[in-house]
């Protein structure tokens, strides 16, 4: 079944856009190959720049106890992370160029049950928190503006970011060209304010103050070494500001020749993130000191408080503008893994239609939003955070053990690109380093994750693998999916059918 998967994918892979009739004139129901080269490089970097390189300086610090140096090393190190891990993706998203990203290469690696849990723990954790989250994160800086000399309140930061995840899901229930172009336009928003932030602290290095980073400075440890779980730590802080960079494999069904755009796109945009982060980190300690930056919720907003003045403004309009495009981005990929995942029989049907006028993914998209919307409501939101890291590394490490299993029982699959096998048995010894120390660290938070993650497989085997349901909850479902039809202009899509 996965060589028939790989084939067809193969098949589609010359990024010819679906047509909306078919040889017989009659009118096919698939998703749209719409984004190119520049959309593509757009999505990773909007989907990585969201609040992390605003936010997290002051945890990294924290964890390196205070050691600049220290710091941009782990920041680097992220950057070098994400990029071997990119390859490794791009490996596996030209093998296998079917939406679904982890979870499809989960699945055809090692069965319905392992890609049904990757799917569970998507479902149940990582994708409504995230979007739940940033979104909650765009509405507190852009209340900022309102509240200036006091904290924002609870209730409007989630009316405003309930209304943010509906305003963007709808766009995306629309038009996939109008999501792209959102995309496009608040990546380029994010690199212009980045780019205020870099030259910001060069004019200042080049008026004198250089002693946060004299060599003296950066490598202080005079009150403590750094700990190998504070490195762990921080580590996981900097890949937090990376997390995004393999986003681009959930929509490989609508990329314009995914065989050549997918990895161009990967090689383009990780190293300019790279670049820009480490630069950022560079001018946040360049302007502040390490106590100012290990003591403040938000690095980028103290920094413009000190230097810009009555401008002060428009570093919280930046980081909300910077979330907006990063949830967007979440949305967009996480209504096309729901919507594999129904395709594939592990989710209701209905999830697995798409808009007979629009060709999105629709009921997808409602269903993704929905989530998110529920999670706004929960008190524990921001507990569920510390799970999403180790939950999103369990499922890259399986990605690339597939990876590593596919090579050695399918070596005959066409690989348009393949690396070294250094290269992920390196990044896979990583993915392991980053799961085994926060067992120690932080044994009660990511005990729980992996109880989340295992309270999948009764899910698995009374929804999915049990067949012989009762008639009357088969009926029940069949009556609710026409509903869903009926209401949303649904039907099933073309490339599933054949």
């Amino acid at each position: 079944k996965g060589n028939n998967k790989a084939e067809a994918a193969k098949a589609n892979a010359d990024g010819s856009t679906a047509s909306d009739k078919d040889g017989n004139g009659s009118q096919t129901i698939e998703l749209k190959r719409e984004i190119g080269l520049i959309s593509g490089i757009n999505i990773i970097i909007g989907c990585i720049i969201g609040s992390g390189i605003f936010l997290t300086p002051t945890g990294v610090l924290k964890h390196c106890e205070g050691s600049i140096g220290f710091s941009l090393i782990a920041w680097s190190l992220g950057g070098i992370v994400s990029m071997v891990g990119a390859l490794c993706y791009a490996e596996l998203g030209t093998t296998i160029t079917e939406s679904g990203g982890d979870y499809a290469y989960i699945k055809i690696a090692f069965g319905n049950l392992a890609g049904f849990l990757q799917l569970w723990i998507n479902v149940m954790i990582i994708r409504p928190t995230a979007q739940a989250v940033v979104s909650l994160i765009f509405a507190r800086y852009a209340l900022k503006l309102a509240y200036i000399s006091c904290d924002v309140p609870l209730w409007p930061s989630r009316l405003l970011a309930a209304c943010c995840l509906l305003l963007l899901t709808i766009i995306n229930i629309t038009k996939v060209k109008w999501a792209v172009r959102i995309q496009d336009t608040f990546s380029f928003a994010k690199l212009i304010a980045l780019g205020a932030i870099i030259m910001t602290g060069l004019v200042v290095l080049a008026m004198g103050k250089v002693e946060n980073i004299l060599p003296e400075n950066t490598f202080d440890f005079s009150e403590k070494l750094p700990t190998v779980g504070g490195t762990a730590m921080a580590l996981y802080n900097s890949l937090f500001a990376y997390a995004g960079w393999n986003f681009l494999n959930f929509v490989t069904e609508e990329m314009k020749e995914p065989h050549k755009n997918l990895p161009r796109a990967i090689y383009l945009s990780l190293p300019i993130v790279t670049i820009v982060y480490v630069l950022a980190n560079l001018a946040y300690f360049i302007v502040l000191s390490p106590y100012e930056i290990s003591t403040t919720e938000a690095v980028a907003v103290s920094f413009a408080e000190k230097y810009y003045g009555v401008f002060a403004f428009v570093m919280p309009l930046a980081v909300s503008m910077s979330c907006f495009g990063a949830v967007n981005g979440l949305l967009f990929t996480s209504g096309r893994i729901f919507f594999v995942g129904a395709r594939e029989k592990q989710l209701p049907a209905f999830l697995s239609y798409i808009s007979v006028k629009r060709k999105t993914p629709m009921p997808a998209m409602v269903f993704t939003c929905l989530l998110s919307l529920l999670m706004l409501l929960s008190d524990s939101i921001w507990t569920l955070v510390d799970y999403i890291s180790f939950a999103q590394w369990f499922s890259v490490g399986a990605s690339i053990l597939a990876m590593l299993y596919l090579r050695r029982k399918h070596p005959e699959w066409p690989r348009p690109i393949r690396f070294h096998w250094i290269v992920p048995v390196t990044f896979l010894l990583f993915c392991f380093y980053l799961l085994v120390v926060p067992l120690y660290t932080e044994p009660k938070g990511t005990g729980l994750c992996l109880l989340m993650v295992l309270s999948g497989i009764p899910v698995y085997f009374v929804c999915v693998a049990w067949k012989s349901k009762p008639a009357a909850f088969e009926r029940q479902q069949e009556r609710f999916t026409r509903l869903v039809q009926k209401f949303m202009l649904v039907a099933p899509s073309d490339t599933h059918e054949s």
